[in-house]
């Protein structure tokens, strides 16, 4: 599919779905899946792979615990790939995505029991439709379950402050803030608000009362949303990412005059975390930025994924605030930070290394995995032989 570079609704579309906070276009699924669609996912569920690929040229493949696997031997055709999406989409969509926009969704395929729900994007390769689908499980997952540390739990404890949950694309950051809202939804009489592209994991009310906002079809961004809901009596807001300043600088806010704000940032460790929270606005605002973040920030938890016996376990790194971390990040010292995460694991604090360690202990991970996901070997060994 060429694209219609000269209808005016064509354009007028690609303005409104490349707005500057959006990677792609967040657009609504309006039909059915097709047979042959959710036959593939109905073998990927069977087989509990976390993601489908499908792309021309080659058999459908799902990802099982990190590892790619084929389905089959039958080549997708570019015709056939088009069409498992078609049927999803309105015309539109259609020719955003021919116009090399890709779009990202969200959409339930099956009945009953087999019902599961997806996050997808289409885009374009070599002239054709390819899809990611990454399944999203319908359970809400507990920390337990997410074989998350007990100390992870604690993040959520304030009624105020902000929590950032950070990690690489595909670490289980979704499944870990959703189970963190989970643990809330079960203890506290709260009004739960969510800002999610698109929405993922679907939350019933339970102790709590929780609304979820879809970016692109509830709120036009996370910036017009997060303002909304400022004015909608919430006690907790999760943002499902912050993604400019404007966003980050309201989040603060919130989180000094009284909020719980849960954020994600696609960051790999705590102190990174800091740093690109801070360069998101312009260098001459920076020591007010730290001075307002040392105050409002209460915990960052990063994480990443490995691969064990056929599982994807999670490592964390958690850094929660006291006096040092604190001031550190009031004077931009961040290069301190990491030693309060290794002073600070008496007071519940994580590192990836003290993480790994408890992994082996468990015996969920052999020592030579653990040496090599490792940056800090002589921490891991001392942890290792207490």
């Amino acid at each position: 599919m060429k694209p219609i570079l000269n209808d005016p609704e064509l354009m007028r579309l690609v303005a409104e779905l490349n707005r500057e906070e959006s990677d792609g276009g967040n657009v609504e699924a309006t039909g059915e899946a097709t047979p042959q669609l959710r036959g593939v996912v109905t073998e990927a569920v069977r087989l509990g792979a976390s993601d489908v690929l499908l792309v021309a040229g080659s058999p459908p493949v799902v990802r099982l615990a990190g590892a790619l696997r084929r389905l089959g031997s039958d080549v997708l055709g570019a015709d056939e790939v088009e069409a498992m999406f078609s049927p999803l989409l309105d015309g539109p969509a259609r020719k955003a995505l021919g116009a090399g926009i890709p779009l990202d969704f969200s959409v339930a395929i099956g009945e009953g029991e087999a019902r599961n729900r997806f996050r997808i994007n289409l885009h374009r390769q070599r002239g054709s439709t390819a899809a990611t689908m990454r399944l999203i499980r319908r359970k809400i997952p507990t920390l337990a379950e997410l074989n998350l540390p007990p100390e992870v739990g604690r993040v959520v404890e304030p009624v105020r402050g902000l929590v950032l949950v950070c990690g690489p694309t595909g670490s289980g950051k979704t499944s870990t803030i959703a189970a963190l809202i989970g643990q809330i939804n079960r203890e506290r009489s709260v009004h739960i608000v969510t800002l999610e592209d698109p929405i993922e994991y679907e939350h019933a009310s339970e102790a709590a009362l929780i609304e979820q906002i879809e970016i692109g079809t509830d709120a036009a961004g996370f910036q017009v949303g997060l303002r909304a809901a400022l004015r909608q009596d919430p006690d907790v807001i999760m943002i499902g990412e912050i993604r400019d300043a404007e966003t980050a600088s309201t989040a603060l806010s919130a989180a000094e005059t009284g909020h719980l704000i849960l954020a994600t940032l696609h960051t790999s460790d705590t102190v990174q975390s800091i740093h690109r929270l801070v360069d998101l606005f312009p260098p001459s605002q920076h020591a007010q930025v730290q001075q307002q973040l040392s105050f409002a920030l209460h915990a960052v938890l990063c994480q990443q994924l490995v691969s064990a016996d056929g599982k994807m376990l999670p490592i964390v790194e958690l850094m929660l605030m006291n006096g040092a971390v604190r001031n550190h990040i009031r004077t931009g010292r961040l290069q301190n930070l990491y030693n309060e995460l290794v002073l600070g694991r008496k007071s519940g604090m994580v590192t990836f290394e003290s993480s790994l360690a408890r992994l082996v202990k468990e015996g969920k991970l052999p020592e030579a995995e653990a040496r090599r996901r490792a940056s800090h070997l002589e921490e891991l060994d001392s942890l290792l032989r207490l």
